[in-house]
């Protein structure tokens, strides 16, 4: 069952690159994967436990590359969290809403009222706090006094993310440079 559900998580994921979350449906995202609707139902149960499937899956995703940039060597660490977070926010859109809190239309969105667990299949997703509380609770423990200027890098970043400078490569690059400057005057 893991195989199948990382290739209907997949599946969503496309159809929803393709169309707004509320015109994805069940059957769609089977037939995408390959696999039955019932294997989709038993997998998420409804179309909410798919949602709340695919949004902890992104955050997964977006902190398991915070925990490979945090492996870059202690200058350069702050920028890698920084490069990574403004990367993975253009890239995905889902892992850009989980870092800022804005869900454009057509995306799902985390159902945090009571009793969403049983609808969407477990604890929903980081709120943008929480996946900042993370990223530094990641840092300290590679080395201490990282978590201060990873944090200043990930705030950075999400400014970026939030009102991007046009032009990847100069985004990236300013973004950097301004990490860099920072987190030279926090040490």
């Amino acid at each position: 069952m893991p195989r199948a559900r990382q290739a209907l998580l997949e599946a969503a994921h496309r159809a929803l690159e393709e169309r707004a979350w509320r015109s994805v449906r069940m059957a769609d995202v089977a037939a995408l994967a390959g696999v039955s609707r019932q294997t989709l139902y038993n997998a998420f149960g409804t179309k909410e436990g798919l949602a709340g499937a695919l949004l902890r899956r992104s955050a997964a995703d977006y902190l398991a590359g915070a925990d490979r940039a945090l492996t870059a060597p202690e200058p350069d660490r702050p920028a890698a969290v920084a490069l990574w977070t403004v990367r993975a926010a253009r890239q995905d859109a889902l892992v850009k809403a989980l870092l800022t809190g804005y869900w454009e239309d057509g995306l799902p969105r985390p159902d945090r009222r009571p009793g969403s667990r049983a609808r969407t299949g477990g604890k929903p997703p980081p709120t943008p706090e929480e996946l900042l509380a993370l990223v530094r609770e990641r840092a300290a423990g590679v080395s201490p006094g990282a978590a201060a200027r990873c944090e200043i890098a990930f705030r950075i970043a999400l400014s970026c993310v939030i009102a991007p400078v046009p032009g990847d490569d100069a985004a990236d690059s300013r973004a950097l440079r301004l990490v860099r400057e920072a987190t030279r005057a926090a040490r």
